[in-house]
This record gives C-alpha cells, sequence and structure tokens, in this order.
C-alpha cells in the first residue's frame, strides 16, 4: 500500500506513476496494513501537520518514505520533511524526488516496494 499527501498535485502525479494500491491520507486516516508513505515538504522543511498526525497513528505499519521537494528552497531544506520522518520513526528515507521525479526515480522506488513492502505484506 502506498499512502500519500499531495498539496500542489506532484505526489499524486508520482504515485499515478507506479501503478500500485495506493489512498490519500488525511489526520483520521488509518492503516492497518504495511505502507510505504509518500509527502511533501512543507514550508522550509516542515512536516505538514496532517502527515505527522497521520504517522503518530500509524507509523508502526510504515516501512519507508519517498518526498518529494523542490532544491529551489536550497539544500538544507530540499526533502526536509522526508529526512525528518526517517528520523523521528526509524524508517528508511527511500528516496527524495525534485518536484515529480524522474523514470529512474519510479524504477528505485517500485524496487524498493516489491523488495521491502509487498514482502511484508504477504508475510
Amino acid at each position: 500500500m502506498i499512502a500519500f499527501a499531495s498539496r500542489t498535485g506532484n505526489v499524486r502525479y508520482i504515485v499515478s506513476k507506479l501503478s500500485l494500491p495506493a489512498v490519500e491520507i488525511n489526520d483520521q486516516s488509518e492503516i492497518s496494513e504495511p505502507f510505504l508513505l509518500f509527502t511533501y515538504t512543507d514550508g522550509l522543511g516542515a512536516v505538514p501537520p496532517h502527515v505527522r498526525q497521520f504517522m503518530d497513528k500509524n507509523g508502526a505499519n510504515c516501512y519507508g518514505v519517498v518526498v518529494s521537494g523542490n532544491s529551489n528552497f536550497g539544500s538544507q531544506n530540499f526533502g526536509r520533511a522526508g529526512e525528518i520522518i526517517s528520523t523521528e520513526w526509524s524508517i528508511p528515507l527511500v528516496r527524495k524526488l525534485e518536484v515529480r521525479g524522474f523514470p529512474e526515480d519510479y524504477a528505485a522506488i517500485q524496487h524498493y516496494y516489491e523488495q521491502y513492502v509487498r514482502r511484508e505484506q504477504t508475510a
């Protein structure tokens, strides 16, 4: 399962390129199966509040995070939400994507999903 948050549509676009089961989250969402989180970075490096609330409830089932960002905001802020989530929930930062990412990003994410998330779903 892919759990994602998208403010501008970039993350939604990335998820659509993967053809994997996905759900757009809010602060009330609950997921009881293994998932891979996709998010954006808010402001200058913050985790979006509803993503933090979602992870507070569901983080135990999260097997990694993918973050979309814009390097125009500086290297210290680029994809910072993914770094924060990775650290706070002790999960891998799978990929930082520039805006909508590129085909090689999608392939790497798909590979990670098959290796770690799908395997847990069938365990």
